[in-house]
């Protein structure tokens, strides 16, 4: 494979399921805390820097040839709540559906019956990385890249935002994204010999509370 299969796989087309969820944004612009392009662009500066590293670090040791089980239970372990849980296994569900489909691979097929309802979405990106003949570095990058691109893609939409200013607060992000991105190689690195305790365990309080509450919505737009 070429590096362009980076293209195809991080393409927001790619039929893997993004755009039915906000990464948190619907709550915490129900809560008040996005409101517009500069609140955007430090909830994703937050979210780059606790889950969007834990998934980045798990999309980069799968992409290595870690276990994927031990990486689907150290995702477990690192997602305190339920309704993120459910809505990570479901974007591994639909995003296998897809690698399948464009890259056949035997361990997608292993993994994919080991978790018939869906392994962490994380670990399904870097073990769809590697079929496709990509390495962790991309892995990482795509993982991290949704991450913030799909909260700001979301937020568009809920507050009419314009487009613009969103993708304006991706580019800012850029630099922080190469480090996150470097650290949770590096940390994957370290888990191929030391096991997935070398995965870091960031946490965001605010985005596990907000997926409880919104999960409980009545009415909502985005699934999570």
């Amino acid at each position: 494979m070429t590096r362009a299969a980076l293209l195809v796989l991080a393409d927001g087309r790619f039929p893997a399921g993004g755009h039915a969820h906000s990464g948190g944004a619907e709550a915490a612009v129900k809560a008040g805390r996005i409101t517009d392009a500069a609140s955007l662009e430090e909830f994703c500066r937050g979210r780059l820097h606790t889950s969007g590293l834990v998934a980045a670090a798990l999309a980069a040791a799968a992409a290595l040839g870690v276990d994927p089980v031990a990486l689907d239970a150290a995702a477990d372990a690192r997602t305190p709540s339920a309704a993120l849980r459910v809505a990570a296994r479901r974007l591994g569900r639909q995003l296998m559906r897809a690698a399948r489909a464009t890259w056949p691979h035997p361990e997608l097929d292993a993994l994919a019956r080991q978790f018939p309802k869906g392994a962490h979405q994380p670990v399904v990106l870097g073990l769809t990385a590697r079929a496709a003949g990509l390495g962790p570095e991309d892995a990482a990058y795509c993982s991290a890249y949704e991450g913030v691109s799909g909260p700001a893609t979301a937020v568009v939409r809920l507050l009419s935002l314009d487009p613009f200013d969103a993708t304006g607060a991706l580019a800012r992000l850029a630099p922080e994204l190469d480090l996150v991105v470097r650290d949770a190689v590096d940390a994957a690195r370290r888990a191929v010999d030391e096991g997935v305790d070398a995965l870091p365990a960031a946490s965001a309080p605010l985005l596990e509370i907000g997926a409880e509450a919104h999960a409980a919505w009545p009415v909502r737009l985005f699934a999570s």
